[in-house]
């Protein structure tokens, strides 16, 4: 299978500017995985390989119409299936890459071998030569301080180039958030307005404010994703409680007054109830999803802080910081079925994914203690980072970050058992204890990579968010909220998904007209192979664009030394060219770690500009069109790369070939 930790840096690489701006509604986008199974109308958009016992067939969709259009959404799947047998392949992890078409293979090789060149260089390094579209990339989502949130792509903050892609404003200071499973929609508490943003992630806009009850703080959507329930912090006994929210239509359901204070919510795996804390009343009020009607209000404590549950114990677990105890409730009969005493000051609880350890925090005694859900017992008593706050598991680990230390500590869940010894780790995620930002959100400091083997951690003081890879003595980067004061972080995944059974597919904008290669990898067996199709032009794209740069002459590698002129024909809103603009300048830089240089663009005739490069070194160069008087959109969206091979081409592309086999 293509294996995760080979993708660049375990970063991933950008989508491309041109993915941002144009709104489209989450509805419009879904397509159900059923119709991925269908062949399609046009028979020329299947392609088909057989080779080492596997079949691939890959197909490229248009979401609307009859053709793929630049400008449009399109659904790229790849079909694997056992040669032989016909039986779909699961569990593969493929690899896929989307580039302008190249019409002669890299030093007179054939496609095979110039496919296999074009994958090494995608893989090569944390940044290597970028692809038009990178079907295994990743976005860091950053919650601010203020009314925005920013998104970041983790591999172009280098060589002086910000890493930030976009920003979404907001109408209010965010407080919480929670994604959906497939990352297509992220959800905002906003307190003060009473409202929830709609972030749609394809286009990272918002999309819409919904209504959500008086001081919306905790949002949580239950685990088939079809109602996001939010928690009111009102006063108001009769306003307090949570407001539950249809996702698909986007319209408040209902809303229950359980109570005034803080509410955290759970629920049963399978949909069927929610938990909901009422910390002033220390109550617990169960729910019936499907009839939405209360069914019970448990005693819980004088002030429960959190709730979690097992699907290995099939049990609701509710911890109370003033009498220092968990409560066990059977989820199912909604009695309680034990109590157990620890100290007082327990706070956050939270479950590993097989709901075997459930973790509670103790801000006051520094611990982290362990609940072995199989009978209910405390096991272990684990010294943490001082105030520990907020907690996250990964497949391997727990990580714990405390209000007071700059660092998280990690605990070994393979290590954990009755009579066994905790082994404990941890490293600095900045210079500073996150307490001394003050003023810090509910939404977690703490998010898990796709890779589920590594974290981000954002420091707010320094305005850093920190990636941190298993096995490391301290975290491998950092990627800093220009202009902003980052608070929290979550991963918005944009690799492919399998969708069905041996089905693997993602849905993607086509940014341009033209042939395109679509480079497919696997690596048991190695299968690499690139597939094409073809976009066609919109109808109104000069109108639709605007003010755009069109690089001439830059579509294939250059050998190093090379001499080099970049060519740059600049069209207007009514696509005809833009004559006479003064203020053109190119700034290029080669990715990962050169200063940027900065040429002027001289006009040569029919909006064509021009500037020689000097390209010394090889590796993946980065061109940007600025221009302030076409504005800040036209600089941050015309942009391209540009890939110089080493002096001995040949013998370097043989090299690349033989890197991947």
């Amino acid at each position: 299978m293509y294996n995760k930790k080979t993708r660049p840096a375990l970063l991933g690489v950008l989508l491309g500017a041109a993915l941002i701006g144009l709104g489209v509604a989450y509805e419009e986008l879904w397509c159900d995985p059923r119709e991925l199974l269908q062949e399609p109308a046009d028979p020329q958009a299947l392609h088909r390989l057989s080779r080492d016992g596997v079949t691939v067939e890959f197909e490229a969709r248009p979401l609307a119409g009859a053709e793929l259009r630049e400008g449009a959404f399109a659904n790229i799947r790849f079909k694997v299936t056992d040669q032989n047998t016909g039986q779909p392949l699961s569990g593969m992890a493929p690899g896929a890459w989307i580039d302008p078409a190249q019409s002669a293979p890299l030093e007179g090789g054939n496609r095979d071998q110039s496919c296999k060149a074009r994958v090494a260089l995608f893989l090569k390094s944390s940044i290597g030569a970028r692809p038009l579209l990178d079907l295994n990339s990743y976005f860091l989502l950053v919650l601010n301080k203020d009314a925005s949130l920013t998104v970041i792509d983790p591999t172009v903050s280098v060589g002086g180039v910000t890493s930030t892609m976009a920003r979404i404003e907001l109408p209010g200071r965010p407080m919480d958030w929670t994604a959906t499973g497939d990352d297509k929609q992220v959800f905002v508490s906003i307190p003060e307005r009473g409202k929830v943003a709609v972030i749609d992630t394809e286009t990272f806009t918002r999309v819409a404010t919904l209504d959500a009850g008086e001081q919306p703080v905790r949002v949580a959507l239950q685990p088939d994703q079809h109602r996001l329930w939010v928690g009111n912090n009102s006063s108001d006994p009769a306003k307090g409680g949570v407001t539950v929210i249809d996702v698909p239509g986007r319209t408040t359901l209902k809303t229950f007054a359980t109570g005034s204070g803080h509410h955290e919510i759970a629920f049963s795996a399978d949909s069927r109830y929610a938990f909901v804390s009422n910390r002033d009343g220390g109550t617990l009020s169960v729910i019936d999803i499907p009839d939405m009607r209360l069914v019970s209000t448990l005693e819980v404590g004088p002030h429960p802080l959190a709730v979690a549950y097992s699907a290995l114990s099939q049990a609701v677990y509710v911890t109370d910081g003033q009498e220092g105890t968990v409560r066990v409730i059977d989820a199912r009969s909604h009695q309680p079925r034990h109590i157990v005493k620890a100290e007082q000051g327990l706070g956050p609880m939270r479950f590993s994914s097989d709901g075997r350890y459930g973790i509670v925090l103790n801000t006051l005694e520094n611990q982290a203690l362990v609940i072995d859900a199989s009978n209910d017992q405390l096991i272990h008593r684990i010294p943490v980072a001082a105030e520990p706050y907020q907690l996250t598991f990964t497949k391997g680990y727990a990580y714990v970050r405390g209000l007071a230390s700059s660092r998280v500590s990690m605990i070994n869940l393979s290590s954990l058992g009755e009579g066994r010894q905790p082994i404990i780790q941890s490293f600095e995620a900045g210079p500073a204890a996150p307490r001394q930002a003050g003023d810090l959100p509910l939404a977690q400091g703490l998010s898990v990579s796709r890779d589920d083997n590594s974290v981000f951690v954002v420091n707010p003081v320094d305005n850093t968010t920190y990636f941190y890879a298993e096995g490391m003595n301290a975290p491998m980067s950092g990627y800093n909220n220009r202009g902003h004061q980052a608070r929290a972080a979550i991963v918005i995944d944009r690799s492919l998904r399998e969708v069905a059974p041996g089905v693997y597919g993602s849905t993607v904008k086509m940014p341009a007209a033209g042939k395109f290669d679509v480079a497919f990898l696997l690596n048991q067996p190695q299968i690499i192979h690139c597939f094409s199709t073809d976009v066609a032009a919109a109808p109104d794209a000069s109108k639709r664009r605007g003010a755009h740069a069109e690089f001439i002459g830059l579509d294939q590698p250059l050998p190093q030394h090379s001499a080099v002129t970049a060519k740059v024909r600049i069209v207007g809103d009514d696509g005809r060219p833009r004559l006479g603009l003064d203020d053109l300048s190119l700034r290029y830089f080669l990715a990962p770690s050169s200063m940027p240089r900065n040429l002027r663009l001289e006009e040569v005739g029919e909006g064509v500009y021009q500037a020689a490069l000097v390209l010394p070194e090889p590796g993946a160069w980065y061109l940007h069109v600025q221009s302030p008087s076409l504005g800040r959109k036209f600089t941050e969206e015309n942009y391209t790369s540009l890939r110089v091979l080493p002096a001995a081409a040949a013998t370097a592309s043989q090299t690349d070939v033989r890197s991947v086999q």
